[in-house]
């Protein structure tokens, strides 16, 4: 009989940000206001959870001008679009990559989420339940499946290009919450 020896803790990694986030792009995760006039920011990640706190990052620092509530649910609603990206799409498959592009106006921010489409070839758009919010009855009992809900009651307006190769999911949020949700809680 052979004793199984228990492996020894990990140290934990540091990687230093500059190997992921090239020169020039820094100002991009410093959730800061220091460039709050920018019109359009646009990063790809890597499709791996391990990289949600950069987005997270990205998130906040493109809200920041933005109220406490207003930065919370921006980040809440992109980062349901980027772990959907990861979850349910070819871009969490192994060096495959999604992006994500902030366009901001005077009225609020707009989140694009470019990712390399269905994991099924065959997937025709009128099947594609998983972009469709489930009906309220069913998000009670649903193991998963609210994150769209979320978009959907949270954000200004949200929709798809409807393309299953290469699709692009955005949502529109006003900085006043105009149409959300969020103003009824």
């Amino acid at each position: 009989m052979s004793v199984l020896t228990p492996v020894p803790p990990m140290p934990e990694v540091t990687i230093p940000l500059n190997l992921l986030i090239p020169h020039g792009y820094e100002h991009y995760f410093n959730r800061s206001t220091d460039r709050p006039y920018f019109t359009r920011r646009c990063f790809s990640f890597r499709g791996e959870p391990v990289f949600m706190p950069l987005v997270h990052a990205y998130l906040h620092t493109c809200a920041a001008a933005g109220s406490p509530e207003y930065r919370y649910i921006f980040d809440l609603l992109g980062t349901e679009l980027a772990t959907n990206a990861i979850k349910h799409t070819r871009s969490g498959t192994p060096g495959r990559t999604y992006t994500l592009k902030v366009e901001r106006s005077v009225d609020g921010l707009t989140l694009i989420c470019a990712d390399w489409g269905s994991l099924d070839e065959r997937c025709d758009r009128r099947e594609q339940r998983y972009l469709t919010p489930l009906d309220p009855e069913d998000r009670l009992t649903a193991e998963s499946g609210r994150g769209l809900g979320l978009v959907d009651r949270l954000s200004t307006a949200w929709g798809d290009s409807g393309q299953s190769s290469f699709r692009r999911v955005w949502f529109r949020l006003d900085y006043d919450l105009t149409n959300s949700a969020w103003l009824t809680v």
